[in-house]
């Protein structure tokens, strides 16, 4: 028999939630259960979802075995979180067959990088048709930018008229947003009381790139959902460098003693869940480090921070 542990925490104020940063976990739910993924409450949903996500990235140019193995695997590892977009190749072509037997036991998320509102719904509709759903759980403004990316989804004619009018139609239950820049993370939600972010939460960009921790803050604040990408990003590729792993445009962290540390530092945070790489020989080893998760000490938390600032990040904030 399978032991549950269930660990339970809530703010308690300003003072506490400040101290969320640079790590802790006494602000979100957990639950854990031994050999396969913890899951985490997301924001104010009432969802609770895998610390580990799927990207729609992992089934690109599968074959449909491929895909519905690579499905069938995440879910017996405890995964229920699944993301993905249009612009990821024919991943939604590869993820709709592949995920129709288990729809209505994974959390379905999806994103549209059309700003305009007419372009979003046409590509929301399209997404649930190669998805074989009539609803996304989350559907998200798909990798905000700039600030002037920020006035036009809100202009009338933008993109978030096309989100409120799938959630009224009950095509998308929450709503929320992937995001690159501080700064277009910040006017979002200053403008919107979204449900969830999607931001890279990395130990490079944290340290050396200043990248993180006001969004993160500003997150937790609004009592968001934070989903996090590039866990296991170790910095932009050398231009040198001739072996690129496929699906991943920087350099990962590729051994199983780096990708461990680049996991845990950015779930020793208050994170719902990361997703990992969509190579698919990085996001196996994920899965498989993901079940062993233990949050990092102060002594490890500090020796990371030291490595962190000697690297070249992805992001930095503000840039130079």
């Amino acid at each position: 028999m399978k032991r549950r542990q269930f660990l339970k925490r809530t703010a308690t104020g300003t003072a506490t939630l400040l101290g969320c940063f640079p790590a802790t976990l006494k602000t979100i739910a957990r639950e854990q259960t031994a050999g396969r993924l913890e899951r985490r409450a997301l924001g104010r949903t009432g969802e609770r979802l895998s610390i580990l996500g799927f990207g729609g990235i992992v089934v690109m140019d599968a074959t449909p075995r491929q895909a519905e193995q690579r499905v069938q695997t995440a879910i017996d590892r405890g995964v229920n979180y699944f993301d993905v977009a249009p612009s990821y190749g024919d991943a939604e072509i590869k993820l709709g067959p592949a995920l129709a037997s288990h729809r209505s036991q994974v959390f379905l998320a999806c994103k549209t990088a059309e700003r305009k509102q007419q372009d979003a719904t046409r590509e929301l509709e399209q997404s649930l048709k190669r998805l074989q759903t009539d609803h996304f759980d989350l559907y998200q403004l798909h990798a905000m930018t700039t600030l002037e990316e920020v006035e036009t989804v809100f202009r009338p004619d933008g993109a978030m008229s096309a989100l409120l009018e799938a959630r009224q139609a009950g095509k998308a239950r929450f709503l929320g947003f992937s995001a690159h820049s501080v700064e277009a993370a910040m006017a979002l939600m200053d403008r919107f009381d979204f449900d969830t972010i999607l931001f890279p939460v990395n130990f490079a960009t944290w340290h050396a790139g200043n990248f993180g921790p006001q969004v993160l803050e500003r997150a937790a604040a609004k009592n968001m959902g934070i989903l996090a990408l590039k866990a296991m990003a170790h910095r932009p590729w050398p231009e040198e460098a001739k072996n690129r792993i496929s699906k991943c445009w920087y350099e990962p962290l590729s051994t199983p003693a780096e990708a461990t540390l680049g996991l845990r530092f950015t779930l020793s945070h208050p994170v719902t869940a990361a997703i990992p790489p969509g190579n698919e020989q990085l996001f196996e080893m994920a899965l498989q480090l993901g079940t062993r998760f233990e949050p990092l000490s102060a002594e490890e938390s500090a020796a990371l921070k030291q490595r962190g600032l000697a690297l070249d990040p992805l992001f930095r904030y503000p840039k130079v």
